[in-house]
């Protein structure tokens, strides 16, 4: 059972599985989301100024936004929306096992900005401590999923 306490769908017997289609694009959302990536590691390491904890959290989230839509578009599946939560489900439920470990604390990420009703969002700003676990969680997940793609 995934992470999220869904059961895996299970085929009826006698139907052959269904395939999925690569949806067209991945490739650019892989690209993009390592371009973040790297954006803000680098603007991390070297602490350019301009980077605040708010710019940074938003290239790290969008980083693995667009790595886990790669990942998701390239075997044929799309998330129910594009929150962290949301995203790990979608992995946990179309891709069991490929997140394992670090589903909750990216889910974590959602605490810092909460904006999807323009009534009542918030925004809390990482510290810089944060953004340097944020980057290694990135990493990692990163990793996984170019060593997934690739395979």
């Amino acid at each position: 059972m995934a992470e999220s306490g869904k059961a895996k769908v299970v085929p009826l017997a006698g139907f052959p599985e269904l395939k999925s289609e690569a949806i067209k694009g991945w490739q650019e959302f892989l690209q993009e989301g390592n371009q973040f990536l790297a954006t803000a590691n680098n603007a991390y390491t070297q602490r350019r100024e301009p980077f605040t904890t708010e710019i940074l959290y938003n290239l790290v989230a969008m980083a693995m936004e667009k790595l886990i839509m790669a990942m998701l578009m390239k075997n044929g599946k799309l998330p129910y929306n594009h929150t962290m939560h949301d995203l790990v489900e979608a992995i946990d439920e179309f891709l069991p096992g490929e997140l394992e470990g670090l589903g909750a604390e990216l889910k974590a990420w959602d605490g810092f900005q909460d904006i999807c009703d323009i009534e009542s969002y918030s925004i809390t700003p990482p510290t810089m401590g944060q953004i340097g676990g944020m980057l290694k969680l990135a990493l990692e997940v990163q990793s996984r999923i170019m060593t997934s793609i690739t395979n």
